[in-house]
């Protein structure tokens, strides 16, 4: 893990003095904005809204039965925005775009165009890693957002639908338990967790030797590594502006 994580610090390097010489292409930088989150919206949307929906049966009858079910919707939008929409999203896209980044440059690797890259003189890191980094950390945390929007507005139907709460009342308690600070860390947390995607899963398939076989246990790793990695990152964050 120390090792794989020196590498992949190494990688992000690389990958950062590549995006600052201006040398990564605007088309590719987009290209993999859209495969990476654009592609992973719709499933994105689906689990935040399912998640919210889950939520809100636990707890609006515990509400309403202790006479709170006026903080049915704070509730529910704290705990979207703090946690699940930024961790669910990111395990979305990771399990879906990631692995496939992961495929992709583990199947170069053993077919040898990174090596064609090389001859090149051109960076394979900076060339495969940069546009891949920079779609995700702008790409996920715009997922993020959405995922958040689309998560309070599923808890209020939901809440309607269970113990008829009024919408006005969800959307005046959203309004006054949330924070702006909220929002904005969720948003840190869609940067970081969609670099750590692109750069563990990219570097998994840049370490990758050998053949087909080797390409499969590598996108597995990948998916392994990433999560493990997002939830070490997920509980630094936390721990610094929540502590």
């Amino acid at each position: 893990m120390i090792s794989f994580f020196g590498k992949c610090m190494a990688n992000l390097y690389k990958s950062t003095c590549y995006l600052l010489a201006g040398r990564s292409r605007v088309t590719h930088v987009i290209s993999q904005a859209a495969a990476i989150s654009y592609d992973s919206l719709v499933i994105s949307l689906v689990i935040a809204f399912i998640s919210a929906a889950v939520i809100a049966i636990q707890v609006s009858k515990q509400f309403l039965m202790s006479g709170a079910e006026a903080y049915v919707g704070g509730s529910i939008a704290v705990v979207m925005i703090r946690e699940i929409a930024p961790g669910f999203v990111a395990l979305a896209i990771g399990a879906r775009a990631g692995t496939a980044i992961s495929a992709e440059i583990a199947n170069m690797q053993v077919t040898s165009q990174v090596d064609a890259i090389k001859t090149l003189k051109v960076d394979p890191v900076g060339y495969y890693f940069a546009p891949r980094i920079l779609a995700a950390g702008i790409t996920v945390p715009m997922v993020v957002l959405i995922a958040e929007l689309v998560g309070i507005l599923g808890g209020l139907l939901v809440s309607n639908m269970t113990i008829h709460l009024h919408p006005a009342r969800y959307i005046r308690s959203v309004w006054l338990w949330l924070s702006t600070k909220d929002i904005y860390i969720s948003l840190l947390k869609g940067v970081i967790f969609g670099i750590l995607i692109a750069l563990v899963c990219a570097t998994q398939g840049y370490e990758t030797k050998g053949g087909a076989k080797d390409v499969g246990e590598s996108t597995t790793k990948a998916a392994v590594l990433s999560t493990v990695y997002m939830l070490f990152a997920d509980f630094i964050i936390n721990l610094i502006f929540y502590l």
